[in-house]
């Protein structure tokens, strides 16, 4: 399963425009199942899957990624391994090119589970990442973006129209995601995203978060959620939708209803998540108007949507 964030998505310009997101996605969803019919690992697949929507620049996430306050770059991301708990986490990175990559060694390499801003810089230097040019990171629509949100001294969420920014209730949350489970039953996910438009003060979203943006257990589910952080982290949602099927045994689908109604309630959170459960089955569900996601269930179709 994939996702490519959520909101009212009216600011997708025209078909063509729309028609690019589905291609992206599917293009990452056959991938993915190359992957995992050459036997390969649900944390391989997910790692390489985020990496990949992570080069594609329409998504809020490594060469996409929104800018910050100062016109920067900074992004977070995490992964996590359902069958050992093992996870890994950078936030507030510049200029890698896919962080889902870095928290990946993070997890394989490192006794923590999150690094952040110098120290995680430190640590990709360490394992010779490829520093890439501030450049790489700039498109036209997040340059105009961003000096939208500066002249006005707003912040807005990752694909925003730029001429909309004010309102709240039609933007695009442009988190990336992706949840495995492969042939032995193991599950694993990964969130990246560069944020939100305009962003200060060191600001970091729920991406990185384990039981927050991002959580994988195989006695339950694995799950990735894009939104406004904020509010998943509060309900540390996550974590939360592995407990509705681990402890009151419930199905991906009835736990993914349970789960967007909590948020709501709780807190009226905007956004939603992608889950696969213990027995494969794949679920979603959103409280915006529309969310990119798609998923090959149990070797199955190949379907996407808006």
């Amino acid at each position: 399963m994939l996702h490519g964030g959520a909101g009212a998505l009216d600011n997708l310009g025209n078909d063509k425009e729309a028609v690019r997101y589905l291609e992206g996605m599917r293009s990452v969803l056959e991938h993915g199942r190359r992957i995992l019919q050459l036997g390969g690992s649900a944390l391989e697949t997910v790692e390489q899957c985020a990496s990949l929507l992570e080069d594609d620049p329409v998504f809020n996430a490594g060469a996409g990624s929104v800018l910050n306050e100062d016109g920067k770059v900074e992004m977070d991301a995490a992964i996590m391994c359902g069958a050992t708990l093992n996870a890994g986490a950078v936030a507030g990175i510049t200029n890698i090119a896919n962080p889902i990559q870095l928290a990946r060694v993070v997890l394989a390499e490192s006794e923590h589970v999150m690094l952040i801003g110098a120290g995680a810089q430190r640590f990709a230097d360490h394992w010779k990442f490829e520093f890439m040019p501030d450049h790489y990171f700039l498109t036209p629509d997040r340059v105009a973006q961003w000096e939208q949100a500066h002249l006005r001294r707003r912040m807005g969420l990752d694909h925003d129209d730029v001429g909309t920014l004010e309102r709240m209730n039609e933007e695009k949350y442009g988190t990336i995601g992706a949840v495995a489970r492969d042939r032995i039953g193991n599950l694993a996910a990964a969130t990246s995203t560069g944020g939100i438009v305009n962003k200060g003060f060191g600001r970091v979203g729920d991406s990185p978060i384990v039981g927050a943006g991002v959580y994988a257990d195989n006695a339950s589910c694995a799950v990735s959620c894009t939104g406004f952080g904020e509010d998943f982290m509060r309900t540390a949602l996550a974590k939360t939708l592995a407990d509705l099927i681990e402890f009151k045994s419930l199905d991906g689908p009835t736990a993914a209803r349970e789960g967007i109604d909590y948020l709501q309630r709780k807190v009226n959170g905007r956004g939603g998540f992608i889950l696969i459960d213990k027995q494969g089955r794949c679920a979603c569900a959103f409280s915006t108007k529309r969310m990119i996601r798609g998923w090959i269930e149990q070797g199955g179709e190949t379907q996407c949507w808006l």
